[in-house]
């Protein structure tokens, strides 16, 4: 039996993909839009995406679908209750990132702790040329070492990001919905982290967990870090508390809306203490080429009747 597998959006994922070891006829395309889905899956009993919605009207035009292959760990693009219901099998990647994304997060510490960027910019300006010193301190600079790290969501990569700080002279503190020996709880981490960098998966429950209260309770001269899902943070209450001087920076990987929206309330600002990168933190070229064999190792799996990494 020869298998037919679309790839709608190849050009999110920048590594070699190998062709799986059954017979199979494939399929990318660099690009698609939601219109041109049903078309194109047409026929496919094997849909590889990342980015594109699979939604429930969309999956009920598509009577051959068996699998959907997610080539991240994010699965909230797909209708995963409707693809169940229709007998179709979600599976995603698990556990590439455990390089990449621990050390875009210490980057962040680093640059945002260091003030490494206003300075660097304000070089780039002129404004050494025109010092009266051989050094000026236009922003604070403030050490890692000896600092404390609030981690929520002590997962894999949690626990990767709390050996590396460790390895820095920084104190680990942890939290997590599911218990585990020597967690403390989230008001703990808001009180007491010097820099607090979030892991957690968005749910109904997550959504917004850091607020303007939470924001209001951490220490001045604190670093909220984000490389996990832009809706965990109230984005409108960290513009207001950046520009207020509330907290003393952030660092975030991830928006709420990706792509954003001219609208954003932090694209609006123009701080020095503020580092947004476009959801990059996952994409080292190592880590990619992981994902990409993953990939392909799960649809092979799937369709030898052995399916891993499923998604309920």
């Amino acid at each position: 039996m020869s298998h037919r597998i679309v790839f709608l959006d190849r050009e999110t994922l920048d590594a070699t993909l190998r062709r799986p070891d059954f017979p199979h006829d494939y399929v990318e395309h660099p690009v698609t839009a939601p219109g041109e889905i049903v078309a194109r899956l047409q026929g496919a009993d094997i849909a590889i995406i990342n980015k594109v919605p699979m939604r429930e009207d969309t999956l009920a035009q598509l009577p051959d679908l068996k699998l959907i292959a997610v080539a991240a760990t994010g699965t909230d693009v797909v209708d995963k209750a409707a693809a169940k219901a229709r007998g179709i099998t979600v599976v995603n990647v698990r556990n590439y990132a455990f390089n990449t994304v621990p050390e875009h997060v210490i980057g962040l510490i680093f640059a945002l702790r260091r003030a490494i960027v206003p300075y660097a910019n304000s070089v780039r300006r002129g404004d050494w040329g025109r010092a009266r010193h051989f050094c000026y301190f236009d922003y604070p600079i403030r050490d890692v070492a000896g600092s404390t790290l609030g981690i929520v969501g002590y997962g894999a990569l949690g626990k990767s990001i709390g050996q590396r700080a460790e390895a820095l002279g920084m104190r680990v503190l942890a939290y997590d919905v599911m218990p585990q020996p020597g967690l403390v709880d989230l008001d703990t981490i808001i009180r007491e982290s010097d820099v607090i960098t979030l892991h957690a998966p968005l749910t109904p429950e997550t959504r917004n967990m850091i607020g303007r209260d939470e924001l209001s309770r951490m220490k001045r001269d604190a670093i909220l870090i984000n490389t996990a899902r832009g809706g965990l943070v109230d984005e409108a209450a960290l513009a207001e508390a950046l520009t207020a001087g509330t907290i003393g920076g952030a660092g975030f990987d991830v928006l709420t809306s990706e792509p954003p929206r001219d609208d954003n309330p932090l694209l609006a600002l123009d701080l020095p203490n503020l580092i947004i990168t476009p959801h990059v933190a996952w994409a080292s070229r190592q880590a990619m080429q992981i994902l990409a064999d993953q990939l392909v190792d799960n649809i092979e799996a799937f369709v030898a009747g052995r399916p891993q990494n499923v998604v309920e």
